[in-house]
């Protein structure tokens, strides 16, 4: 085994290797940008090294820096992570000629698989079964549109060189290929540093499933089962887990053999990634080999008790694999979420900023259900514009897929991210639908079940409930601290948004017992948890454990349960009365106003003043975390004035064009 490796990469995943380097007894140095000099990872690892600025291209892809770190320091070897050099047959060669070694396949199998273009030919020289397409370079745009013509639409214009959903479009015809082809050549460009492009036919309801494959350089070869990857945004994972509640038992051994004999074909020796698409009918077509360690790797950890990362260092190193594929079939279930610096409610826009608060779940195993997060960030830690918005990953284990569900929504009820906007509303709304419970997925998940976007859920009854309760104690533990020995109101209105409730009060030692005269129930909170300025607020209603977000509003609590959400009031029955007759706040109108969903930088602007614009029309392109946004028009009008130009910094709802 190494002495010390050196980690080319950031985040979480230089966090998750150097967790298992340290309990190898591996020492680790970490390369970092400007931006990452404060992060954990310099933090955790035993060295660290400054490599350039911020940007990718400036910092984490440049090849020779990296090496000159890892020749400074005396790294034996330097593990890739995933993303950035993880899949670049030249750095492995260029390492191999420097004497040191890389924690990844050979050249030779990057060069045939890691190249979505050159696997695509070689599947199919191997006769295994690919989704039709255009298997060549597209030149440009009109090259592009002929292809797609000819394939039929729906097509996928992807990046030869891509992944992580950077430099991919679904076109359905022409103006998507002409908008499409280009944004995703860019984006390719940024991310990778290639921008070959390809098409390919996009399948009606498809899956994404793939199978997890690890090989040593003795040629002996095995695959760790299935994970199901459908659920997805703009092309990249957002929820996956391990078993597929699809595939049987005859299709999982179809798809590992495959897989298997497409790794050893190519002599395939580290962790890799053989990834299907998958029809209704249970037949699955060839997609793509990634060769290196992938971002959902923790659901097959804990589903077979594997360390993906540390059988990556063995065999870098040069042992021989000691699992059997006997000894590989799948234990429970597991889910993994990606938790996102974006704004669910906002079209899942990029966000950025400082994490004011950060509390994950608890981890470890506790009622048959374990929690993982896998995180690069603390309290505290700046999310940058730089690099891709992805905070944690949160997986729980449990024996049955349901109960890893809902492992899932309880964690996801008490992870406390303040200070940048996120998605945990968002998937906590994925677990309690009974189409994700019932395994019913396909890529096309979130576009079906969100079709105008995700704006919360309406609160359920029981939700109702909880709220109600919560409110009562929060309000009635404030008057308590405020009455100075005086007995308190026991009778109030409880307003949730257009919800209002009467109550009334009955106090029995910790527990608070709330009458609904009006329903004719009574609700009884217990083992409650709160004081105030705490953002969690726990307790038992009826028995039942729960746990929502409570912070202050301009009037009273904005609650938040899992999707729902409401703004809370406690009232006399006299205020409530006064309440209602208050008038509307008026809203400002920015009907006139194109304003940047996001901050981040214009890559160009297409409108001048004096110049008339129609709705639907492109007026902006602003690129966010290594994405590019196309900002149109919603209205037409006459162009009025423009903000930032092409090159400059924007902020979220910056004005970028205002029309006449």
């Amino acid at each position: 085994m190494f002495d010390k490796i050196l980690i080319a990469n950031r985040g979480e995943i230089a966090v998750r290797i150097i967790k298992t380097a340290r309990r190898l007894g591996v020492k680790t140095v970490q390369v970092y940008s400007e931006a990452d000099a404060a992060s954990l990872a310099v933090e955790m690892a035993d060295e660290s090294v400054l490599i350039g600025p911020p940007p990718a291209a400036q910092s984490y892809l440049l090849a020779d820096k990296i090496i000159e770190a890892a020749k400074a320091t005396g790294a034996q070897a330097i593990h890739p992570g995933y993303g950035f050099l993880s899949e670049r047959a030249e750095f492995a060669r260029t390492l191999a000629a420097e004497g040191i070694v890389f924690i990844g396949p050979n050249p030779v199998a990057i060069d045939a698989m890691g190249d979505k273009i050159a696997s695509k030919r070689f599947a199919a020289d191997a006769k295994v079964s690919t989704v039709p397409g255009h298997v060549d370079v597209i030149l440009d745009v009109k090259h592009a549109i002929r292809i797609a013509e000819e394939v039929g639409y729906p097509v996928m214009i992807k990046a030869s060189a891509g992944g992580g959903g950077k430099g991919m479009r679904i076109a359905s015809n022409r103006q998507d290929v002409e908008e499409g082809f280009p944004a995703a050549r860019a984006e390719a460009k940024a991310s990778f540093g290639d921008d070959r492009i390809f098409i390919e036919k996009f399948i009606t309801q498809p899956r994404h499933i793939e199978i997890q494959v690890l090989g040593d350089k003795h040629g002996h070869v095995v695959h760790l089962n299935e994970r199901e990857c459908s659920i997805q945004r703009r092309n990249q994972k957002v929820i996956e887990e391990a078993p597929s509640p699809f595939l049987d038992a005859a299709t999982r051994t179809a798809m590992g053999q495959q897989a298997i004999a497409l790794a050893k074909a190519v002599d395939y020796d580290s962790a890799g990634t053989v990834e299907f698409i998958v029809d209704g009918d249970r037949n699955f077509y060839f997609l793509e080999m990634n060769t290196r360690l992938q971002v959902e790797h923790p659901v097959t950890e804990l589903t077979t008790g594997v360390d993906l990362v540390e059988q990556m260092l063995r065999v870098a190193a040069g042992e021989k694999l000691s699992l059997k594929q006997a000894d590989l079939a799948p234990k429970g279930s597991a889910i993994e979420s990606r938790v996102y610096a974006e704004d669910p409610y906002r079209g899942f826009l990029p966000s950025i900023g400082r994490l004011v608060r950060y509390r994950a779940p608890q981890e470890g195993r506790r009622g048959g259900v374990t929690v993982r997060n896998d995180a690069g960030v603390r309290e505290g830690d700046e999310i940058s514009m730089f690099y891709d918005p992805m905070i944690a990953k949160l997986c729980t284990h449990a024996d049955t897929r349901d109960a890893a569900i809902d492992g899932m929504a309880a964690a996801l009820d008490v992870f406390l991210i303040e200070g940048v906007e996120h998605n945990i509303p968002f998937l906590s709304a994925v677990m309690d639908q009974p189409r994700f419970r019932e395994g019913r997925l396909t890529t096309g998940y979130i576009a079906e079940e969100f079709p105008d976007g995700f704006h919360g859920l309406a609160p359920t009854p029981w939700q109702l409930d909880l709220m109600t309760a919560a409110a009562c104690h929060m309000h009635r533990l404030q008057l308590a601290r405020r009455s100075n020995g005086r007995k308190l109101r026991d009778e109030w209105i409880v307003v949730l948004d257009k919800h209002k409730r009467r109550v009334r009060l009955e106090v029995a030692a910790d527990d608070l017992h709330i009458d609904l005269p009006d329903e004719g129930r009574r609700l009884e909170l217990a083992l409650i948890d709160w004081r105030p300025g705490w953002p969690i607020f726990r307790g038992a209603l009826d028995g039942a454990d729960f746990a929502l977000m409570a912070t202050p509003a301009m009037e009273g609590y904005r609650l938040r349960h899992r999707a729902a959400s409401a703004n809370a009031l406690v009232l006399t029955p006299v205020s409530a009365e006064l309440h209602e007759r208050l008038p509307p706040r008026k809203l400002s109108d920015t009907s006139k106003l194109i304003l940047s969903p996001m901050p981040g930088l214009v890559v160009s602007l297409a409108v001048a003043p004096g110049q008339a614009v129609k709705a639907g029309e492109i007026v902006a392109v602003v690129e966010a975390m290594k994405m590019q946004n196309i900002i149109r028009a919603e209205r037409d009008g006459v162009v009025k004035t423009v903000g930032p130009g092409a090159g400059e910094n924007v902020a979220a709802d910056e004005v970028l064009v205002e029309l006449a």
